[in-house]
């Protein structure tokens, strides 16, 4: 009986991602075409607004030399390292600060007002600090990716049921069963909707910190055809920056989807029973 309830709520998902990804297409294409228009149409110079096919060509001639996947190497380094430390000091932080809510009153005013702190104010002396190689990238994205962890881990933990956690304590429960039984279970959603968001603030992190100083990286490569006036050029990376992004979003996603499996389930079963 359950198999023919769960049955058709596989496929109707199925059905409708597969509506959502054509529909998705569908636009990207209408959105390039009229973009190809409207350029061609109003005789718009290149130099202001390059066409996609100027932008597509640019982007084929550089995936066709070896020194631009070293520059897509390096940001990605500099994505991935930055997004991990940021996402583990705000992981650890946070569930620390939902432990104890004395520590979340001292602590947290200062985690807001590091994160008041313009990253781009600080950006020039991190460099001073690190240097211009990776180091001083990562520091940069990681401070980028912690907040948004680390605020979402806060909110998770204190999301948990007050009910359940006087009901564990009162068959003796440890802090460490109640958080492991309880806490976490109510967090990891908040948890993977911070780790979205950080992951693709990464990569506006490490654009940032290859801004300012870089000697390497698609940052530095943007710079390069924006000075030489080479606009087709500057979209076609933003355009692969656009798809690392999308890539990484996704990637997390397949990851929530594995790890907190039942918050689906229960979802589909809601809209069954209703």
């Amino acid at each position: 009986m359950t198999q023919d309830v769960r049955q058709p709520g596989r496929k109707s998902r199925k059905i409708g991602y597969s509506h959502e990804t054509g529909l998705s297409v569908l636009l990207f294409a209408v959105l390039i075409i009229a973009w190809e228009a409207i350029v061609r149409g109003f005789g718009i110079p290149s130099l202001i607004i390059p066409t996609p096919s100027a932008v597509a060509a640019s982007l084929v001639k550089n995936l066709g030399t070896q020194s631009f996947y070293y520059h897509i190497g390096v940001t990605l380094w500099e994505i991935l390292a930055g997004f991990v430390v940021g996402a583990l000091i705000g992981l650890v932080i946070g569930v620390t600060i939902g432990q104890w809510k004395l520590l979340e009153k001292i602590v947290y005013p200062y985690v807001v007002a590091l994160q008041t702190v313009p990253k781009v104010a600080i950006a020039p002396m991190i460099i001073i600090w690190f240097g211009y190689g990776l180091m001083s990238k990562v520091v940069i994205t990681a401070l980028i990716v912690f907040f948004p962890v680390v605020v979402n881990c806060i909110a998770g933990m204190n999301a948990a049921s007050r009910q359940q956690i006087e009901m564990l304590q009162s068959f003796t429960a440890t802090r460490w069963q109640i958080f492991r039984m309880v806490k976490l279970q109510t967090a990891l959603p908040y948890i993977f909707a911070g780790l979205d968001i950080g992951v693709v603030l990464a990569v506006i992190g490490a654009i940032v910190g290859e801004f300012i100083g870089s000697q390497a990286g698609l940052g530095n490569l943007l710079l390069q055809k924006n000075f030489s006036m080479d606009t087709a050029g500057s979209f076609a990376i933003i355009f692969v920056l656009s798809a690392i992004g999308i890539i990484l979003h996704r990637i997390i996603h397949v990851l929530r989807n594995i790890t907190i499996f039942w918050a689906e389930r229960e979802g589909v079963l809601a809209n069954e029973a209703t």
